[in-house]
């Protein structure tokens, strides 16, 4: 008998929740937090979904597993315009002088937490 290479045959299935925790803050913009064209909203002056002023910094996106979506006046604004401040303590709008006072100025904050499960059968 000549010489056979034997292979193992698997078969492997993989899932993958991606489980979505989305944060979503809102506030309308006040001209003492403006100055020369950039806009720094403190995370205390947001509201939650239910209306609550918030007493914890705002949620932070995970490098690499998040991102952040900021609406101006009911405008989506390019991500390069604005920054969450260190472990979530404000939000900086850059190039705002021209945002009315009273605009909704609406933050979304989406992270995942994806957990996967595989099945190796033989």
């Amino acid at each position: 008998m000549a010489t056979t290479l034997f292979k193992l045959v698997m078969d492997a299935t993989t899932t993958t929740d991606t489980n979505p925790e989305v944060e979503r803050y809102f506030y309308k913009l006040e001209e003492a937090d403006r100055d020369s064209g950039i806009i720094t909203i403190p995370y205390d002056k947001f509201f939650d979904d239910e209306g609550n002023s918030l007493t914890t910094n705002l949620t932070t996106a995970t490098p690499n597993n998040g991102y952040y979506l900021l609406f101006v006046n009911g405008v989506l604004q390019q991500t390069s315009l604005f920054t969450v401040g260190s472990q979530g303590s404000s939000l900086e709008i850059r190039n705002a002088s021209s945002v009315p006072v009273s605009a909704p100025i609406t933050l979304i904050v989406n992270n995942f937490a994806p957990v996967s499960n595989t099945v190796i059968t033989s």
